[in-house]
């Protein structure tokens, strides 16, 4: 019980209007590109004004989805005064059930609304990114790559009793036990640098 409390003194309020009016704009503006596409490519010329009379509605479904989801999320999310996955439900949900409009029917509604609600709160709550977890923001990600390659890394001499010397890799001395191997076996003086044998 105290954790939720000290979740909701840290909860900071969003702006619902401001996000959905941004949402709106951006998801509209897919929608316009992709409903000039589909002008474009009908087969009978509609004109150029056949985006918004023909191929419209799909310029209105995109910009409803996106306004509808973030309104919803940041609103909700303002009334229980927690950030979580059930904030990217309720607003998925909603934002599929614009979708769902588009079909004229009551399954289509609940259907498109379920499935974006659930797809919605499992991105968010597996990390809300697509390239992996949100790492930790105090660690340097440099440092933490640096420290996870000398913990994994083994010994030269283990991985040359292994694997053998070649194919790039060389236990220390390697020039000068080559060079002495040619002499032996073809009798031919390769010379060996300075810095190979120390």
């Amino acid at each position: 019980m105290a954790e939720s409390e000290e979740q909701a003194a840290q909860y900071h309020p969003k702006d619902a209007i401001g996000s959905a009016v941004k949402a709106t704009l951006v998801t509209g503006s897919a929608g316009l590109f992709i409903s000039t596409i589909q002008n474009t490519l009908t087969k009978q010329n509609v004109g150029a004004f056949g985006v918004f009379t023909r191929t419209g509605g799909t310029f209105a479904v995109f910009a409803a989805m996106g306004g509808a989801y973030e309104f919803s999320k940041c609103a909700s999310a303002n009334l229980r005064e927690v950030d979580d996955t059930y904030n990217s439900f309720i607003g998925g949900a909603l934002g599929g059930a614009m979708l769902g409009l588009r079909f004229r029917s009551a399954p289509a509604v609940l259907g498109y609304g379920a499935a974006l609600g659930v797809i919605l709160s499992a991105f968010t709550f597996t990390g809300g990114q697509l390239n992996g977890y949100k790492q930790d923001s105090t660690v340097d990600e440099v440092a933490r790559k640096e420290y996870l390659r000398k913990n994994r890394r083994r010994p030269i001499e283990e991985t040359v009793n292994e694997l053998g010397e070649g194919r790039g890799i060389y236990a220390p001395g390697y020039e000068q036990r080559r060079a002495d191997r040619l002499k032996e076996r073809y009798g031919v003086d390769v010379p060996v640098s300075a810095a190979a044998t120390s």
